[in-house]
């Protein structure tokens, strides 16, 4: 099991990392919705609240960490809290996949699909998918209600980590049923549509290349979710229903499925145009701010003792300055001070 201080760490990267950028990203995506709603979209959309749900559960499972793995917070949040992580997991794998088919049947059927297509098979398949993640993650609930080892009014209460040999004989051909179910078939669906997407987007010559590009980025990171952020926990399910207990280094598989916050932004930014503007101009935004304050820091060391640095009057020449833009207005008090300083270094 990894060191708390290395638990701890990796939640708190991944909570200021995730959180800002899935909000923005929820921010863009139900704008789109609200005014044209289209079924990549309305997919992408609820992949974002499910990892904002997860981020807003995170600050307890820090909590955790900082405890030796313990739980100190009220019991009702222990069991909740572990629904909405592991629901959060298996909604972003359904609709990982959910994104991939709309991908090959618009590569596959560009015109039939773009013709047929209807917002309400989306809000239909979002349902779907939230239900079924849901009543298989109800697990928690199930398991946490039998425990008899272990009371929550002890010091040493671990959070839905020690099993009795009752709640594994529940618990283990649960988790064998869900990571067949949930993770890897949406993996094979998801490997397969891409690998057909990338194929046949190789074989048309009239397509520009930066759109091939991206839909190879896209493949790219969304493979890359599944099987960095997923897979390990879920090979954990397999391992420990033919082991009859759970692998050491489950605990340590979990961490690694909270990174797919992180890393769905990036898919984001391949598979959506106002994505890409809305991340863009908070980037430019965030960078004009920085050089302002940077800017505003390092102005006073160009000043000389006396000098006001903010007179409309040149002091050599007495005459009053005209209103210059910001840009000529900034080469003039650089020229000036430079100037002011050169003459204080000869009188002295």
């Amino acid at each position: 099991m990894a060191h708390k201080g290395v638990v701890l760490a990796f939640y708190i990267f991944t909570f200021l990392t995730g959180l800002p950028s899935n909000l923005l990203a929820c921010y863009t995506f139900f704008r789109k919705v609200s005014q044209k709603p289209v079924p990549i979209d309305i997919l992408l959309l609820n992949l974002t609240v499910s990892d904002i749900t997860l981020l807003l559960f995170l600050p307890f499972k820090m909590a955790e960490a900082t405890w030796d793995m313990t739980w100190h917070l009220p019991v009702f949040l222990c069991p909740l809290t572990n629904f909405c992580f592991y629901s959060s997991i298996y909604i972003s794998t359904l609709f990982l996949m959910g994104v991939s088919v709309e991908r090959y049947l618009c590569v596959l059927y560009p015109v039939k699909y773009k013709l047929n297509r209807r917002p309400i098979y989306a809000v239909a398949a979002s349902l779907f998918f939230w239900l079924l993640a849901y009543s298989h993650c109800s697990i928690v609930y199930i398991v946490q209600n039998r425990n008899t080892t272990m009371l929550p009014s002890d010091k040493n209460f671990s959070c839905y980590e020690k099993f009795s040999s009752s709640q594994l004989q529940i618990l283990l051909p649960v988790r064998l049923e869900i990571s067949l179910l949930l993770f890897w078939l949406p993996f094979a669906i998801t490997l397969f549509c891409y690998i057909n997407v990338i194929r046949i987007l190789a074989s048309l010559p009239n397509i520009p290349s930066h759109k091939k590009k991206r839909a190879m980025g896209l493949a790219l990171v969304t493979l890359l979710n599944f099987t960095i952020c997923f897979a390990p926990y879920n090979t954990s399910h397999i391992v420990g229903f033919i082991q009859k207990q759970s692998p050491s280094w489950r605990v340590d598989a979990f961490l690694l499925s909270a990174l797919n916050t992180t890393l769905d932004p990036v898919l984001f930014f391949f598979s959506s145009t106002a994505i890409r503007r809305t991340f863009s101009s908070c980037w430019v935004g965030m960078s004009k701010s920085l050089w302002t304050i940077v800017s505003a820091c390092c102005s006073p060391c160009c000043k000389v003792p006396g000098d006001d640095g903010g007179g409309e009057e040149d002091a050599g020449a007495g005459q009053t300055v005209p209103n210059l833009p910001s840009e000529l207005a900034q080469a003039r008090d650089s020229t000036f001070c430079t100037s002011r300083q050169r003459s204080g270094i000869s009188e002295h």
